[in-house]
């Protein structure tokens, strides 16, 4: 389930980012990054709609998701 991140509030959005990108396995590629880094990289995401955040109800877990886009061209 999507989660409408704009609708939480700015101090509850950030903890659940910072939890999910602070996470055992989390891959930034071969230079890692701050947290400040990962924050504002998760942010623009979201903002420009190329990622998500979705809630797993079995699991009961939150994670960002990136959003496919079409390839389709216009017809």
């Amino acid at each position: 389930m999507e989660l409408p991140w704009k609708d939480l509030k700015p101090e509850t959005l950030r903890a659940l980012i910072e939890e999910i990108v602070s996470r055992d396995g989390t891959d930034y590629g071969p230079q890692e990054k701050t947290l400040e880094a990962k924050l504002d990289q998760v942010y623009r995401l979201l903002r420009e709609k190329k990622a998500k955040l979705v809630f797993d109800s079995e699991s009961e877990t939150c994670d960002i998701r990136e959003v496919e886009t079409s390839k389709l061209g216009t017809l």
